[in-house]
Order: structure tokens, then C-alpha cells, then sequence
């Protein structure tokens, strides 16, 4: 797909996802520094990345790019259920007539 300005851009997800990063990444690179002396630095560095991340996520999103959400990916799509149900090449059993039966065999009794 090539570069269509039309396409929305999805900012307030953008931003809801880098507000759960930020907090963790600034913990994770707290715990991995040791003596606890350049905390600062290390607001500064996750500040600077929100930039980063967001101009990244336009462009993708310009290109084209839809990552699924929890939601979408706990649902599944209609097409995906009916070919994950049944294997390829078998057709599911069609449901009992009158002369099915349902597979039991109910003849009358009378004698010729």
C-alpha cells in the first residue's frame, strides 16, 4: 500500500498506548540503573520518546497500517470461524428429514 494522506490516524490510541508504555519503561530502566542517581534522565529519555512513537505510528498509519486490538483479536472474524471449524474438504452432516429419521429405522409391521 503506498502513502494515502486521506487515512485517519488513530492519536488517541496512540497516546492511550504510550501513557501504559511510559510508566513501565521508566520503572524497568529505573530498576536496571542501579544506584538510582540519574532518575531525571531517565524521565527525559521516555519524555523525548513520545515524539518518536507517535511520529511512527502516523506514518504507519498513513501507509495503511491497522495493528488488531484485545478486542478484535478475542473475537473472531466470520470467515476464520467457519474454516477453523471443519476440516478442509468435509461438509458438515445435514440435520434429520421425515426420511432420515435421524438415523433410527422405523418400519411399519405389516405382513404381506
Amino acid at each position: 500500500m503506498g502513502w494515502e494522506s486521506s487515512r485517519p490516524v488513530p492519536y488517541r490510541r496512540l497516546l492511550r498506548e504510550w501513557l501504559i508504555f511510559a510508566p513501565i519503561l521508566v520503572a524497568a530502566l529505573w530498576l536496571m540503573q542501579g544506584d538510582g542517581s540519574g532518575f531525571g534522565a531517565i524521565l527525559v529519555g521516555v519524555a523525548a520518546s513520545l515524539p518518536l512513537y507517535l511520529g511512527l505510528g502516523v506514518v504507519l498509519a498513513k501507509f495503511g497500517y491497522q495493528r488488531r486490538s484485545l478486542a478484535d483479536m478475542r473475537t473472531p472474524r466470520a470467515s476464520n470461524a467457519t474454516t477453523d471449524s471443519s476440516p478442509s474438504g468435509t461438509r458438515p452432516k445435514p440435520a434429520p428429514t421425515r426420511r432420515t429419521a435421524g438415523g433410527t429405522v422405523q418400519r411399519s409391521q405389516k405382513r404381506r
